[in-house]
């Protein structure tokens, strides 16, 4: 539904957006990460054909965005950052006015106004008028105007910026629900909506792409992805420590937290070692010392240390 090749956006001397290059099929939810200043709305705003870019090429439902935007923009709906609103007009009368820019007139502009006042909360404010809503019912009403004519495509950037945690977890979950048959590209700052609402995450750093895969994939490039977390008492930390690093298949031993009465550490197991077998021979250790081991367990990986690792300072606009 999305194909995105070798985008580029050059702004004066500056370089926004260099050579990204992705794809957004039926059925997926693609978060778009990066730090603040990494290109990420640049792109989204090439992608929805508000920006033309310096190069590369961008189709959506097959269409070409360059050639024949029109066309490829009734695929798509798009709620920008900070998107804006008709303060005078009501809730009702701007989504009703949204439907009638997206060709929708009669019965199905009522049944489309009906349908997304119902999926965004709406209804209990629809004769309100804008300039009266909080900002949690702003963000609403703009999630309902990009969704009104029910499109194959949905481009969101920072879809859940500003609202309080309730209101973040129903738009989450709105966007999990519509992934299901439509492709949904998101763009976040916050890795705990990746895990929530992605099938599949894109790390952008100053214009690049620098990771692309599901978030449990994106975990497993984690630097702790893998390791053993190991809480024993019975032995000063330091002891502890020195005999699991002489046990076999151990290649370092991390302490956490190190006292005369035991240890917290991480335990790294060699590159050709099963975790299992290294938590095997620290269980077999604990048993021949007589140490009490109070907590071993596999740490699956960190989203935010990928994103630390392979992220640096914000320097795009």
């Amino acid at each position: 539904m999305i194909q995105v090749q070798d985008l580029k956006k050059i702004f004066g001397t500056k370089v926004a957006v260099d050579g990204v290059s992705f794809k957004v099929e039926k059925g997926e939810v693609l978060g778009f990460l990066g730090p603040n200043g990494a290109g990420k709305s640049t792109t989204m705003r090439m992608v929805t054909g508000y920006f033309e870019p310096t190069a590369g090429s961008i189709s959506v439902g097959g269409i070409d965005m360059l050639v024949e935007p029109e066309k490829a923009k009734k695929f798509l709906g798009y709620l920008p950052e900070n998107a804006p609103l008709y303060s005078d007009m009501t809730v009702a009368s701007f989504l009703g006015f949204c439907a009638e820019i997206r060709g929708l007139t009669g019965a199905a502009r009522t049944k489309a106004l009906d349908r997304v006042l119902d999926l965004c909360f709406l209804d209990s404010v629809r004769n309100q008028s804008v300039d009266t809503l909080s900002k949690g019912y702003r963000h609403r009403t703009c999630f309902a105007q990009s969704i009104i004519h029910d499109p194959e495509v949905l481009i969101l950037d920072e879809p859940t910026d500003g609202l309080d945690p309730n209101q973040k977890h129903e738009v989450r979950s709105m966007i999990k629900r519509m992934g299901e048959n439509k492709a949904i590209i998101f763009s976040t700052h916050i890795l705990e909506e990746v895990e929530a609402a992605c099938s599949r995450a894109i790390i952008i750093d100053r214009g690049r792409v620098v990771a692309d895969g599901t978030p449990a994939q994106l975990k497993e490039r984690s630097p702790n992805a893998g390791s053993l977390r190991v809480v024993i008492r019975g032995a000063s930390g330091g002891s502890i420590k020195e005999e699991i690093s002489k046990t076999s298949g151990v290649q370092r031993v991390e302490a956490i937290e190190s006292t005369e009465t035991g240890l917290v550490a991480r335990v790294l197991p060699g590159k050709t070692q099963q975790a299992g077998d290294v938590a095997a021979a620290i269980v077999g250790l604990a048993v021949a010392k007589n140490w009490k081991l109070q907590d071993l367990h596999q740490e699956e990986g960190r989203l935010d240390e990928i994103f630390r690792s392979i992220t640096r300072s914000d320097t795009v606009a």
